[in-house]
Formats: structure tokens, sequence, C-alpha cells
């Protein structure tokens, strides 16, 4: 086991080096996809025999389809008059469908246990997260299409990830859950509203229109899930064990999609979008954290706070763009917002994991 370990790693790191020679000195950046891709497999492949990288391979993958986006687009754009991108709603709506048959009326009683922490928690992703975007989206310039992207990201509900990360940063995942949960729900309306006041001067914004599509994509699958759960639960245990795979594999595949169709223009502002992305969810997760310490409230909540507000729906954002017709600009901060959460929610988590917490919860 040992030797395969050091095998892969010298060829994860043989590929590597070799993508810098042929990308930066010889055959050009364009042509050297093969060898990022292949390092990247190399260190997924490690995933399965050493532990310490197997909690990253999802977030590797990630960053394996923006690769795939990037210097293989035109195999993801379309296949004779069928477009790829008509697969992004129903693959949200499937994530979302994950999502409700996960769900019970538990889910809910955190908000009597806990009412505290559960309002401060939603006010400050709903406040904390659009501002933050519209502040960088107007310091850097963006082209208005962008910069109303940057503001979608901002203002979606928390990501499906947050509660696996709330459990490894040693967080509230009752509370991680309720949050998520809520927020989600409350989408169809706030999204909308936050793209109106914020971004109607980047972008036209029908109201409206927007929250049915937003109701469509997240509240219907959800709630059929929901119900599955509740009146067939003995018979939904195959389901729930391959659903998180199936979601997994389609935020993959969401990823490819938007970054093919949107290649030419992340080439171009890619960089500094990315340097955007970092700062907004790190914003995000600061001042999520510190929110929860002013009012009071538990070391535990303090991080489940933090997640939430840093970790945005990016795959929504994506469905939302796709629905104004511009998938390829004002869904590009999705694409590029989606590995970064992925890797600095992670990050953080694990950094979190070796640190005490107080599983003394306060009067929340």
């Amino acid at each position: 086991m040992r030797n395969i370990s050091k095998m892969l790693i010298a060829s994860s790191g043989t590929l590597l080096l070799a993508f810098f020679y042929q990308g930066f000195w010889a055959s050009g950046f364009l042509n050297a996809g093969i060898y990022l891709l292949g390092s990247l497999v190399s260190i997924v492949s490690l995933g399965f025999f050493e532990s310490r990288v197997k909690q990253h391979v999802f977030t590797l993958c990630l960053l394996g389809a923006v690769v795939i986006g990037i210097f293989y687009p035109q195999y993801f754009i379309k296949i004779g008059d069928f477009k790829f991108s008509a697969l992004i709603v129903p693959l949200i709506q499937l994530i979302m469908f994950t999502m409700g048959t996960e769900m019970s009326v538990k889910d809910f009683e955190g908000v009597l246990k806990m009412p505290k922490a559960v309002i401060i928690g939603l006010i400050s992703h709903f406040t904390i997260m659009p501002l933050v975007a519209v502040t960088l989206a107007t310091t850097f310039g963006f082209p208005s299409e962008i910069a109303a992207g940057i503001i979608l990201i901002g203002s979606v509900p928390s990501g499906v990830t947050s509660n696996v990360l709330a459990f490894l940063a040693k967080a509230d995942v009752p509370l991680s859950i309720t949050i998520g949960t809520i927020s989600t729900l409350m989408a169809p309306i706030m999204t909308p509203l936050l793209m109106k006041l914020l971004a109607g001067k980047y972008v036209e914004v029908d109201f409206l229109k927007m929250m049915l599509h937003v109701g469509e994509m997240i509240i219907l699958p959800i709630i059929l899930g929901l119900l599955l759960n509740i009146f067939l639960k003995s018979k939904l245990q195959i389901l729930k064990k391959i659903m998180p795979i199936i979601s997994m594999v389609g935020v993959f595949m969401m990823l490819v999609v938007i970054v093919s169709s949107g290649r030419d223009a992340l080439l171009q502002i890619g960089p500094l979008l990315f340097l955007t992305s970092m700062i907004h969810h790190s914003i995000g997760y600061l001042l999520g954290y510190w929110s929860g310490r002013f009012a009071g409230l538990s070391e535990q909540t303090c991080r489940t706070i933090s997640l939430e507000v840093g970790l945005q729906n990016g795959g929504l954002a994506s469905g939302i763009a796709l629905q104004m017709g511009k998938i390829a600009t004002v869904g590009l901060a999705s694409a590029i917002s989606v590995p970064w959460m992925t890797i600095s929610g992670s990050l953080l988590a694990n950094w979190w994991r070796n640190r005490p917490s107080d599983s003394i919860t306060k009067a929340d």
C-alpha cells in the first residue's frame, strides 16, 4: 500500500511539473490541460489508500470539473441540437429532492429550542453575504453581468454541504440543519428581493418570475422528498444510500457545464473573480462567527453560524443564471465559488476539528 501511495504522489508531482512546463514555456496553456487533469486523477486515486486525502476527494473532483470545463469545453456545450445547459435545472431539482428525503418535522424543532441562534444565523446569512458581494462587485469594477453574478451568489440560501462540514467542525449539526432548511425555504422570496434591490442596476430582474423559478427548482422537489420520507420511510433506505452519490455526480456535471459555457470569459477575468470569491466567503465565515460571538452564543453555535453564512447554494445560483439566459456571464461567479467554498469550508472545518469546542450550549 505504501509503495502504491508513493507512486501516486510521484506521478502527481511529475504531471504537475509537466503542466507548468508545457503550459508556460512550451506548447501553451490551453494545450497542457491533460497533465493537470492527470495530476488530479493521481491525487484522487491516492484517496483510496490515504485517509487524510480521502476526506478531500470530492473537493479534488470539483477542481477536476473546473479543469475539464476550461480545457475541454467543446465536449460539454452541446451535442447536435441538445445543449448540456438544459441539464442544470433537473440536476438542481435532483439535489433538492435528495435534501428533502433527509428532512423531517424534527428539523424545524430547532426554531423552538434555540430561537436566538436561528434568528441570528438567518439575519447574518441574508445581510452579510449580499452586502459584501455588492461591495466587492463595485470595488473591483466588474462588467455588469459578472457583478450581478457575484451578488447572486451572495443572495442564495445556505449551501447543501454545510451540515457535513458542521459535523466535521464539531459544531451544532441540528442547528445547521435548521438554519439551512429555513434559509432554503425562504429563498423564493429573499433571493429575488435581494437581487431586485442590489443587482437591479446591473441586470433586469423580474421579481415574480424569479420567485416562481426558485420555487420550482427547490421548494417542489424538497416537498416531494419530504413527503416520501414521511410516508414511505421504510422503503427509502436503498434510495437514501445512493442519493448522496447521485447528488455529488450531479454537482460535478453541473460545474463542468457551467465552466464550459463561460470558458472564454472565465479565462479573461478568472483570476480576479477567484480572488473576489476568496475574499467574499472568507469574510462570510469571519463575520458569521463574530455575529454569534457578539450575541453571546457558544463556540459550537458560532462555528455553525460561520459555516451557514459563508457557504452558499452555488447550484441554485447557477440555475437562476440559466433561467435568466445568462449562464455564461451571471453564472460564472457560482462556477468559481463552488470549488472554493468546498475547499475553504473543508479546511476551516478540519482546523476547528482539532480545537476544543464547548459542548454546553448557552441559552440560544
